[in-house]
């Protein structure tokens, strides 16, 4: 009887290890690579620096999303990079074109010196654009966002 009940106490563990792998690896299978090209730099100098984020309230910056992945590249004229473990759902990119390298977007007047991008390529107006102009959907269908870097000042 004893070995009856270790043998099912035994059985119930790898099935809730297994079912516990199961469930990781689905979630794995779930995730997906966002790759993206950014054309139209003025110039090599410094750094893209990118962000995606699910988050409206903390587009386009992403600093009040925890969750946001970030990624920084060596700028060129064009520059592709992907953001890897996405899980589905809809996200917005935003992209700074920090030529100077410090970390920041500088500005003049409030208006930006440096070049800005959104996913989607959304137009911009008096500001950045909104959350739902720069959305996309990551799921098994979509995996690519070209991005044009644009300037206010050249």
């Amino acid at each position: 009887m004893q070995n009856r009940q270790g043998l099912g106490r035994c059985l119930s563990a790898v099935i809730a290890v297994a079912a516990a792998l199961a469930s990781t690896g689905s979630a794995a299978a779930q995730s997906h690579n966002v790759r993206v090209t950014v054309t139209d730099l003025r110039s090599g100098d410094g750094k893209v620096l990118a962000c995606l984020t699910r988050k409206a309230k903390a587009f386009p910056n992403c600093d009040k999303d925890p969750d946001a992945i970030s990624a920084t590249v060596d700028a060129a004229t064009t520059v592709t990079f992907t953001f890897r473990g996405v899980t589905p759902g809809e996200y917005a990119i935003s992209l700074l074109h920090d030529e100077n390298a410090n970390g920041k977007a500088d500005r003049t007047l409030m208006i930006p010196r440096e070049g800005f991008g959104f996913s989607r390529d959304a137009k911009i107006r008096m500001g950045p654009p909104k959350f739902a102009d720069a959305v996309f959907t990551v799921d098994q269908t979509t995996g690519v966002q070209r991005i044009r870097m644009r300037y206010l000042f050249r």
